[in-house]
C-alpha cells in the first residue's frame, strides 16, 4: 500500500470537526474517503462492531473491481484502510446522545462530546433474525438475507425463504433463477405481501409453500443441512432437507439515536430532501437508514458519496457560526 496521505488535519484546541460520520459501514467509510479528500477533517464513529452487515458475509461476489470474489470482512478493512490512509480518525465506540438544534453539532460518545461542523448519519439496518438455535452460528454458512447478493451460490440446490411480505417474495422469485426449489415458509395461513407479488409467488412452479410452519431449528455443522420445523396450529414437528435459508422478516433501521429532531417515517427509515440532506441544516443521510429500495453494499457506498459531497458543499456555503 501507498505511504498515508494526509488531505485533512485534525481540529486544533475546541475546535469542531469539519465532518462526523456515524457509522462504519460501506455508506459511513466511503463519505469518509471523499470528505477527506475533499480536505474537510472528517471523524468516524464505528462503534463497538464495526463494518456493518458485512461483516457477517463470507464470499461477496457483486462488489465491482474484485473478480474473484472478496469476503465480506476483508472487503470492509480495505475500505476502512483507504479511509484512514486519507487522515480519516475512527473511534470504535457506540455514540449515546446527539444534539443537532443548534452549530456546532454535538455528539456524546462514551461521557466525551465532540463538536462538528456538518454530520452523516450512516447507522444502517438491522435485519430481524429468527432467534433460534443454528441461526447464529450459521450466518454465511448457509443462513442468508439477501438473495440479490448470494443466489448464485445455490444455483441446483434446494433453498427455503422465511416470511410473508413483499420483501420474502422478492427473495424467493430471485432464488428460482438458480434454485432447483424454494421453499417459502410462513408462521401464518395467508401473506400480507401485495396481491401482485402473491401471484407471482403462487403461480410459479418452482415455489411450494408451507403455511402456519415455523422453522424451531437451523441444523448444521458447517453449512446449513436440515431445518427442523413446527406447524403452529397441531404443533406437529417434521425437517426440511434444504442448502440454505433466507431470511425475510424485515430490516429495522438503526434511527432511535435521532428521534425527535430527525424527521422519518412509520417505520423509522430517515426522510431524504433533496439528495441526502435530512430535515435539519448541516445533518445528512446515507445507506440503509433511509433506503428502503436497493440495500446493496454498492448502492450502500454510493449514497456514501452523495452524502459527502453535499456535505462539502455545504461546508463551502455555510456562514461561520462555530
Amino acid at each position: 500500500m501507498d505511504e498515508k496521505i494526509i488531505y485533512a488535519q485534525k481540529p486544533q484546541g475546541d475546535e469542531p470537526w469539519d465532518v462526523a460520520i456515524i457509522g462504519s459501514g460501506p455508506a459511513g467509510l466511503t463519505a469518509a474517503i471523499y470528505t477527506t479528500r475533499g480536505a474537510a477533517s472528517t471523524i468516524v464513529f464505528a462503534g463497538e462492531s464495526w463494518g456493518g452487515q458485512l461483516m457477517l458475509t463470507t464470499t461477496v461476489d457483486n462488489y465491482p473491481g474484485f473478480p474473484d470474489g472478496i469476503q465480506g470482512p476483508e472487503l470492509m478493512q480495505k475500505i476502512r484502510s483507504q479511509a484512514e490512509r486519507f487522515g480519516t480518525e475512527i473511534v470504535d465506540k457506540n455514540v449515546t446522545s446527539v444534539l443537532f438544534d443548534k452549530q456546532p453539532l454535538e455528539i456524546t460518545v462514551d461521557g466525551k462530546v465532540y463538536l462538528a461542523k456538518s454530520v452523516i448519519i450512516s447507522t444502517g439496518a438491522r435485519t430481524k433474525w429468527l432467534e433460534v438455535p443454528g441461526e447464529k452460528k450459521l450466518i454465511g454458512r448457509g443462513v442468508a438475507t439477501c438473495a440479490p447478493c448470494d443466489a448464485p451460490f445455490y444455483k441446483d440446490k434446494k433453498v427455503a425463504v422465511v416470511g410473508g411480505g413483499d420483501s420474502a417474495m422478492t427473495e424467493a422469485l430471485v432464488l428460482t433463477k438458480y434454485a432447483s426449489e424454494v421453499t417459502l415458509i410462513h408462521r401464518r395461513d395467508q401473506f400480507r405481501a401485495s396481491a401482485a407479488m402473491q401471484e407471482k409467488v403462487l403461480n410459479n412452479p418452482k415455489i411450494k409453500i408451507l403455511w402456519n410452519t415455523e422453522i424451531v431449528e437451523i441444523v448444521g455443522d458447517s453449512k446449513v443441512e436440515k431445518l427442523l420445523l413446527k406447524n403452529t396450529k397441531d404443533q406437529t414437528t417434521s425437517e426440511l432437507v434444504v442448502n440454505g435459508v433466507f431470511i425475510a422478516i424485515g430490516h429495522k433501521p438503526d434511527s432511535d439515536l435521532f428521534k425527535g429532531p430527525i424527521d422519518m417515517d412509520d417505520r423509522g427509515y430517515i426522510k431524504v430532501i433533496n439528495g441526502t440532506h435530512t430535515n435539519l441544516e448541516g445533518v445528512f443521510v446515507a445507506g440503509e437508514v433511509h433506503d428502503t429500495e436497493y440495500k446493496q453494499a454498492i448502492s450502500t457506498a454510493g449514497f456514501g458519496c452523495m452524502a459527502a459531497m453535499d456535505a462539502l458543499k455545504f461546508l463551502d456555503k455555510a456562514t461561520p457560526s462555530w
